[in-house]
């Protein structure tokens, strides 16, 4: 009996020393993340987010869709290229599965500083986009939006996984995998044919 207590006492002091190695070495990791492997997002489809009225969608909603999704400034250098492109893009393939999402923000020398309504202004009648628009969020730092957290862990950017400025792009399949990641730079029509592709997969 007195050998068995030994082992079960040594069995918990060496699960007590690894898993205080794993917090050294990694701060956000815990025991309880051991029984929260379900809990971790498989898919874009996982989240729940909230359009620009405050209103929650869950992107679920857009399971079957191609999605790009992408955080928007309207006062920036590449707004107007941008959104010239985007909308090209959403009135030729709307109608075939196709939609984008996007997020305001603000992190980028303050050049998305209205309030919700004043986005909403702003895009409807200077930029004429159709699309959906959503709360305006952070998408670095420790108050970035879930989504952009998950958005980042699934295609990194150049050096490091952090968005780098307005308009960077995130390509979504009809199953919610993030399937490709395009700089702030790159206009929306250079990678039609990516959307083209994923629109004609069975997948």
């Amino acid at each position: 009996m007195a050998s068995r207590t030994t082992v079960t006492n040594l069995t918990s002091f060496i699960l007590i020393l690894v898993a205080f190695s794993l917090f050294y070495k990694h701060p956000s990791f815990s025991l309880f993340s051991l029984n929260m492997s379900q809990d971790t997002p498989k898919s874009v489809h996982d989240f729940t987010v909230k359009d620009i009225r405050g209103n929650e969608v869950p992107l679920s909603s857009y399971k079957g869709k191609v999605v790009l999704i992408v955080n928007v400034a309207s006062k920036c250098g590449l707004t107007e290229s941008n959104y010239k492109e985007l909308n090209i893009l959403y009135q030729k393939y709307k109608d075939q599965d196709f939609e984008i999402l996007a997020f305001p923000c603000n992190q980028f020398l303050w050049q998305e500083p209205g309030t919700n309504e004043e986005i909403q202004e702003t895009v409807c009648t200077r930029f004429k986009a159709e699309f959906p628009i959503f709360d305006k969020v952070d998408v670095n730092g420790n108050n970035a939006a879930p989504l952009y957290k998950y958005l980042k862990s699934e295609k990194s950017g150049f050096i490091s996984e952090g968005i780098k400025w307005n308009f960077t792009k995130f390509l979504v399949n009809k199953e919610g995998k993030v399937i490709a990641r395009y700089g702030p730079r790159t206009p929306p029509l250079e990678f039609e044919k990516d959307i083209q592709n994923l629109l004609s997969s069975s997948s």
